[in-house]
């Protein structure tokens, strides 16, 4: 990529923003590497990788990176042989520990929420997790770096040791200060060369006998090792160097134990850096509000609400850009600081971070194009140390441009033929334009040149652009308005701020008629563009309000229905109460009637009593039998016919015609049951719902097959298909069946195992042996 274009962009001010997520050197050593890519292949997967760590940051919000460092150096010595100092160690047995966690997080995110990453989860794949040496590198270096004394029994055995001997030291020096103080110039034990000693004045010297480690600067003051101590420090003294000696025993064994990982942990190692690079991009997009854009390599873009990274977002005015299969050159004309520069540094910065895998700030659905080169000729080129003028330093960079740009190229032209005579340095401009156009190019060019204003509309593919200015308030708005060329504003700008009237009138007549006639046509343009926004607004409001009223009117039609449902069905329910209570109540009369003609006991006003009590019910009957028909009027549908799936009311269950019993009557499967309902106790279901007839399962064999692959399904529709599938297969008579779920996370085999052991009717299970497809496979046996 074009390193001048990086310069002008800004490019290093977005990787050092970036830098600040990361959460250890590894990542920042990815950054500090990161350039834009101009392969479509490779951003896309750059993009992809950011987008699973924007995923996992949605669902989780952090990322465990604690206690990683950068051990590879430490790693890369260990190989050669080296000795590796305690504290280098440590870090590596922290390195592995976070390995193992991120490791743990990423597969475990991955089976509880059922998601896919399999850029990160191919990552954390490759990472081997050294167990075995991070416990013994922690069974003998503690959290500080030192080595403790259980690291060696010999090393424990030794400290015992010191410890004796510098006790007993501290002990005779004890003594020797508190009964010869008036010869000491202190009262302390200090250490000088490795050796405990006192400070003795000049004058008692061969009092102590001994040995002099050092005086003081006045020689007043030596420092001595009494005779009477010198065996013990020797003593102690063999002893911390024994001490170290061992030390460097258990250091070298630790060495040589990470030297046998050295390769797969600096792989691992590198995978993390990669890892802390992903999750920095993702934090750094959540920061921003950025979205994924969509990609492309035909010079199409299409930014919506962009805004500019660099600048704060109180102050940032988001803009569209489109270049389309039909628009490939972007001008944009309007006043000086009205935003024309900002507009051209937003697309060519967004363009440069969507190229290096990073997501953008611009609202959902936005397009950018991958383009293979970037240049950009951007701002006061004037360079001192060559003596070059602004307009030579920009003529100097264009010439390299034109000899480098072509159909994959972005060029960026700022303030084009600036600094030069406006006559020959819109003609320039003309011609630039032309040939970079020509080599199919996509360009933005920002300018004050009238001129080009009208190029747009003598050349297919190149659209006017301009950025809006408030006569009212005499300050621009930064919006970029496109498809229509800015004006320069200078007439009505003077006006507002007083000149006379008639100055402004004869300035006017010093301007040729057509630049006149294209500013009137300017005008005209942001006139209807104004009333167009306005238009649009309007039409976005009514629509909403359309939408509301909409959401609206259908609550209230579901509400109804459901009203519906459950009134028609109190009504059902009050019918059968009663209908069952007036039979019951003429069983009772029968039964008594019976009763008195047995006896031989019937009275005539019993009698009597009876038939009409008889009658009463009967005549009750009837009309609730007939409510009962009625009730469910709504959803009968008569002449059903074979495999139709139907609903009983009565019950509330689900099932399918077997066969018409008679002209009223038919036989339904529910379940495993067959049972005969009268018509008008039934309910069509829907069609989307209707399946093959169930009769037909067992005689047929094309229905049902001996197997069901639930591959690819969601974890929830394909419970129900086992459910479903399950009850299919013991209607078709199948004594086996098996369940094809794959191996995946495990999630489905584990899903369908627990469907399995709650069905009443299944006899075993079992994974496939390895002719049947191994653990991806579940073969039932049935009761």
């Amino acid at each position: 990529m074009n390193k001048h274009a990086l310069k002008a962009l800004e490019y290093k001010k977005i990787k050092l923003q970036l830098i600040n997520y990361t959460a250890s050197s590894l990542g920042k050593s990815w950054i500090e590497e990161l350039q834009p890519s101009g392969d479509l292949a490779e951003v896309k997967k750059l993009q992809e990788e950011t987008d699973e760590g924007a995923t996992v940051l949605r669902l989780k919000g952090s990322v465990p990176f604690g206690g990683i460092t950068d051990v590879r150096p430490g790693l890369k010595r260990s190989k050669i042989g080296s000795i590796l100092q305690a504290k280098e160690l440590i870090d590596i047995a922290d390195t592995i520990r976070g390995i193992r966690l991120m490791k743990s997080f990423i597969l475990d995110l991955v089976e509880s929420e059922e998601i896919e990453l399999p850029i990160l989860t191919g990552l954390v794949g490759e990472m081997e997790v050294p167990g075995g040496l991070e416990r013994k590198i922690r069974s003998a270096i503690d959290d500080q770096g030192g080595v403790m004394d259980s690291a060696s029994t010999a090393l424990r055995h030794i400290r015992g040791q010191i410890r004796t001997f510098d006790s007993r030291v501290k002990q005779k020096l004890d003594n020797i200060v508190h009964s010869n103080g008036k010869m000491l110039s202190e009262a302390i034990i200090t250490i000088r060369n490795d050796r405990q000693v006192i400070p003795v004045k000049q004058e008692y010297r061969a009092s102590f006998g001994g040995i002099v480690h050092d005086q003081s600067a006045s020689g007043a003051t030596l420092f001595i090792e009494p005779q009477a101590i010198v065996d013990l420090n020797n003593q102690l003294s063999e002893a911390r160097a024994k001490e170290r000696h061992e030390i460097e025993r258990i250091l070298r064994v630790l060495s040589e134990g990470t030297a046998e990982y050295a390769d797969s942990l600096l792989e691992s190692v590198e995978n993390l850096a990669h890892l802390d690079f992903i999750f920095s991009k993702a934090s750094y997009a959540h920061q921003m509000k950025a979205t994924r854009p969509k990609l492309n390599d035909q010079g199409i873009i299409q930014l919506k609400k962009a805004r500019h990274p660099l600048i704060s977002p109180e102050k940032v005015v988001p803009i569209d850009v489109v270049f389309d299969e039909q628009i490939h050159a972007l001008i944009i004309t309007g006043p000086n600081t009205g935003g024309k520069t900002v507009s051209l540094k937003t697309t060519g910065l967004i363009t440069l971070m969507a190229q290096s895998g990073l997501q953008i700030p611009a609202e959902e659905g936005s397009e950018i194009s991958v383009f293979k080169k970037i240049f950009a000729d951007i701002g006061d080129e004037q360079s001192i140390e060559q003596s070059l003028s602004t307009f030579s330093s920009h003529m100097t960079n264009i010439v390299g441009i034109l000899k480098e740009v072509d159909f994959q190229s972005l060029v960026l032209f700022d303030e084009l033929g600036a600094g030069t005579d406006p006559q020959e340095g819109a003609a320039l401009s003309i011609a630039i334009l032309d040939a970079v156009y020509g080599r199919g190019a996509t360009i933005i060019c920002t300018t004050h040149y009238s001129e080009l204003k009208a190029y747009a509309y003598e050349r297919t593919g190149v659209m006017n652009a301009s950025v809006e200015f408030d006569v009212e308030t005499l300050s621009p708005t930064y919006r970029l308005l496109l498809g229509v060329p800015g004006r320069s504003n200078a007439f009505e700008i003077s006006k507002k701020l007083g000149l006379p009237a008639d100055i402004i009138e004869d300035a006017r007549l010093q301007i040729s008629q057509e630049t006149n006639q294209i500013d009137k046509m300017i005008a005209s343009l942001e006139k209807n563009r104004k009333a167009a926004e306005i238009e649009e607004e309007n039409a976005r409001r009514l629509k909403l309000d359309a939408e509301e009223k909409e959401t609206a009117l259908t609550k209230k039609l579901n509400d109804l229905e459901r009203n519906k449902e459950q009134i028609l069905k109190q009504a059902r329910e009050k019918a059968e109460r009663a209908v069952k209570e007036a039979r019951q109540e003429a069983e009772e009369i029968i039964e008594e009637l019976r009763n008195f003609k047995n006896r031989g006991q019937v009275k005539e006003h019993q009698l009597i009593d009876a038939k009409t009590r008889l009658s009463h019910a009967l005549d009750s009957l009837g009309q609730q039998d007939r409510q009962v028909s009625a009730a469910p009027v709504a959803h009968q549908v008569t002449g059903f016919t074979q495999g139709d799936h139907v609903k009983i009311l009565s019950f509330g269950q689900e099932g399918y015609i077997v066969e018409k019993i008679n002209d009223h009557e038919y036989l339904v499967q529910a379940g495993i049951l067959k049972m005969n309902v009268a018509e008008g106790d039934l309910k069509r279901v829907k069609e989307e719902k209707k399946v093959r007839p169930v009769v037909n399962v067992r005689t047929s064999g094309t229905t049902v097959k001996p197997e069901l692959d639930l591959r690819g399904e969601r974890y929830e529709d394909a419970m129900l298909k086992v459910e479903k599938y399950l009850d299919e297969a013991l209607l078709a008579g199948f004594p086996r069946v098996s369940i094809i779920h794959g191996k995946g996370t495990g999630a489905l085999r584990k899903g369908v195992s627990q469907l399995i052991e709650r069905h009443p009717r299944v006899k075993s299970s079992r994974l496939g042996s390895q002719g049947e497809g191994g653990s991806g496979v579940t073969v039932v046996d049935f009761k």
